[in-house]
């Protein structure tokens, strides 16, 4: 192939690159003549959003990559079109039409009918990795009733039960963290939740078993927003080499569940069994382990994301850390050696406030997909049927119009009936609103009872930029902290 190259002279190397680039002005002339005359013919009511348009065909997909591989993450692409054209614009990525919006009257309209003009629609790449039967990739009935089936896991006693091992988990850790120059918060959370969504799921504790696992599920959750090319050497190919180990070990586990008659108590056994109401029949395997997975990265990948922030606004927050430290410290003195549960947990106002604004300010989920299923208007736009309308959340939690001071790091702003509606989107609003939210929390809020009545500390690493081509915004530093006994 290189002798092939190296064999064309220079000019007509020249004139391959002339005909390609008046080719390509050909195409995207041609592309914004059509869309202007669109636009010309449609009343004036029935505008289309603003888009620069991009490439033919593949619109500004490139960009899109471009930007989950820079510093300033992802979520950087729809910023810099936001600042560009308002709070509604539209893109082109992966051959399919984004419309992203950025109001809180545009997420009532998007996220309140879920059932009525809109249904959730992930990218080709992250629906396949998950797969079909997820809950995130379903829609309309099916959606409901396994909504419906998986919603009953998540009970009180089942809840408390997982906290108690979280806790445990995180007690230990920190156990260790005096006897080094430096902790990576990022890392630790990572292994600490993974370890106890996979107690809660699968009653998985062997150390061995549990790391491969969690590598796999890494990879699996890296190739969600790579290109989608099945070719040995890419990234999304090896998710789905990743997803498929991930899919064996799950399949023997309900395999060897299936041939036993004493069984653990955890999600995975209730799923396995049919209960009373017709809404709780036995689902099959397939669907099982597309639930397993899609439950392991949503309660792994953005609780331990959220941790590292958390950390980070602290160390930026002296007098914060001191007051949630100052008022969390009787709490820990009432009984030190028993675990934490939902009793104690429901006495941590202030950090409950805490966990929320870092969950406001880090906007984890950056924003949410939703199919319109008949055209419609937004923000006074016309939105097309089959559209993929993006409710744009960190832009709606850093809105000083909704928010005052969006910068700054203020938990009371969350104080009773203090927050307007679609004003706090984290885990997202309405039927679609995600099942693991109070676990989430309550995870968030026994690590940083546990941190700040255990330790202060200082962040080694102030940077502030993103890990590159991760799904959701992580710190690039892992959050590098020294400790010191309190």
């Amino acid at each position: 192939m290189f002798s092939l190259v190296s064999s064309i002279q220079p000019p007509m190397v020249l004139h391959f690159l002339l005909v390609l680039l008046g080719l390509y002005l050909l195409i995207k002339t041609v592309t914004v003549l059509l869309e202007f005359s669109w636009r010309l013919t449609s009343s004036n009511n029935e505008v289309l959003p603003p888009s620069s348009g991009g490439f033919p065909l593949i619109g500004e997909t490139l960009a899109f990559l471009a930007a989950n591989n820079s510093r300033e993450g992802l979520y950087d692409f729809v910023k810099t079109r936001r600042l560009r054209y308002g709070n509604c614009f539209r893109t082109r990525i992966f051959g399919e039409t984004h419309v992203f919006v950025s109001s809180t009257g545009s997420a009532k309209a998007v996220m309140a009918s879920d059932s009525v003009g809109f249904e959730k629609r992930y990218m080709r790449s992250i629906a396949e990795l998950l797969g079909e039967q997820s809950l995130l990739c379903m829609s309309g009935e099916l959606h409901d009733v396994l909504r419906h089936r998986l919603s009953g896991l998540f009970t009180a006693e089942s809840l408390g039960s997982t906290i108690k091992h979280f806790d445990a988990l995180v007690v230990e850790a920190l156990k260790e963290w005096k006897e080094r120059e430096a902790v990576f918060v990022l890392e630790e959370a990572m292994k600490i939740t993974f370890n106890a969504i996979c107690k809660m799921l699968i009653s998985k504790e062997r150390v061995e078993e549990l790391e491969k696992m969690r590598k796999d599920v890494a990879e699996v959750t890296e190739a969600m927003l790579a290109f989608p090319l099945k070719l040995p050497w890419t990234r999304f190919y090896r998710g789905l080499k990743a997803r498929k180990r991930v899919m064996d070990t799950l399949r023997n586990i309900i395999k060897f569940r299936r041939q036993r008659l004493d069984h653990p108590k955890d999600f995975l056994q209730s799923l396995l069994m049919k209960g009373e109401s017709p809404f709780d029949a036995p689902l099959t395997d397939a669907k099982i382990q597309d639930n397993i997975l899609t439950l392991i990265i949503a309660g792994q990948i953005t609780t331990a994301s959220a941790i590292a922030w958390m950390v980070k606004y602290l160390d930026e927050n002296q007098e914060i850390q001191e007051t949630v430290r100052a008022v969390n410290f009787p709490l820990k003195s009432k009984d030190p050696d028993t675990l934490l549960g939902l009793d104690v947990l429901s006495e941590m106002t202030f950090a409950s406030k805490i966990v929320k604004e870092t969950l406001r300010m880090a906007s984890i989920v950056s924003w949410f997909p939703r199919v319109a299923l008949r055209d419609c208007y937004i923000e006074g736009y016309r939105i097309m049927k089959g559209w993929i309308v993006n409710v744009d959340a960190r832009s709606i939690h850093w809105d000083p119009t909704v928010h005052d001071e969006p910068t700054k790091f203020h938990p009371l702003r969350f104080n009773e009936d203090s927050t307007k509606p679609y004003s706090f989107l984290a885990f997202g609003t309405g039927g679609r609103t995600c099942l693991g939210m109070n676990l989430a929390k309550a995870m968030l809020t026994v690590f940083l009872h546990r941190l700040v009545t255990t330790y202060r500390w200082e962040l080694i690493d102030k940077d502030s930029s993103l890990e590159k081509g991760a799904l959701f915004p992580r710190l690039r530093s892992g959050c590098p902290i020294h400790v010191t006994p309190t």
